[in-house]
């Protein structure tokens, strides 16, 4: 390895959505990126779309399954010889309430959103340190920061994964690894366009004072600046991009004097 090599980053659930927006970030900025994704197929599509086989590998795993986690690092060991950033995007839902929620659900959503980046993290770190440091991203949800019906598996999930960022980022300073959190507020995502009704979307953007969905791009921007030097004194955050919507109470529709158009 030499201090003029590209830069490596690993993205988890990196096939699609707001994870396929980052790597486009690094690829734009001349690194190179590990994709790490469940979807076997959809991975060798997005890797097929992106057209950078020389910059790009494809790691189809479980990030649940700490096995296969071992083996996707040390592929990127092998392949590209250094790590300089993680990006802990991975993440499902189940939407039901707390009644409804099965055992097995909590387990899996559990397994997925928390145990992932833990031992996504744990793997990562060797390599991490001996390329001289580096950046964690882990993105958590606005969920984790305000409660909502239906988010009991998810909700909890993500707040665990919150502090667990904290944590990393007070044991891992020592080694020049910075480890922050990204919480999401809605995003024009494909899950959210299949699960917002027109009614939901009404109420986010009531809700939200910049008044729209956010898109994954922007969403982007934010993890590929808290992976770079520009980030290099910020460790311990969880930065919520959502529009201002933790920010704001209730009733700003009413105080702001607007109505919602049927």
């Amino acid at each position: 390895m030499t201090t003029s090599s590209p830069k490596v980053a690993l993205v988890t659930g990196a096939a699609r959505g707001i994870g396929l927006a980052a790597v486009r970030c690094f690829l734009a900025d001349g690194w190179r990126v590990a994709l790490l994704d469940i979807d076997g197929d959809g991975l060798a599509a997005t890797i097929a779309h992106l057209a950078a086989p020389e910059r790009t590998l494809a790691l189809p795993c479980d990030v649940s399954d700490a096995g296969a986690v071992a083996r996707g690092v040390g592929a990127i060991a092998t392949r590209f010889g250094r790590l300089d950033a993680v990006v802990n995007n991975a993440g499902i839902a189940v939407f039901k309430p707390l009644m409804d929620t099965t055992p097995e659900e909590w387990q899996r959503v559990l397994a997925v959103n928390l145990t992932g980046p833990f031992l996504v993290i744990q793997a990562a770190v060797p390599l991490l340190r001996d390329s001289g440091g580096g950046a964690i991203v882990n993105i958590t949800s606005i969920s984790a920061l305000r409660a909502s019906t239906l988010r009991v598996a998810y909700g909890a999930s993500k707040a665990g994964l919150a502090h667990l960022t904290k944590q990393c980022a007070v044991e891992l300073a020592a080694l020049g690894i910075r480890v922050n959190g990204v919480a999401p507020g809605p995003v024009e995502t494909a899950m959210a366009k299949a699960v917002h009704t027109p009614e939901i979307r009404a109420d986010y953007r009531d809700a939200i004072p910049l008044g729209r969905y956010g898109l994954e791009d922007e969403l982007a921007e934010a993890i590929y600046f808290l992976c770079g030097d520009r980030a290099s004194y910020i460790t311990g955050q969880i930065l919520a991009v959502d529009g201002g919507f933790d920010a704001a109470g209730i009733g700003l529709p009413t105080l702001r004097g607007e109505r919602r158009n049927g």
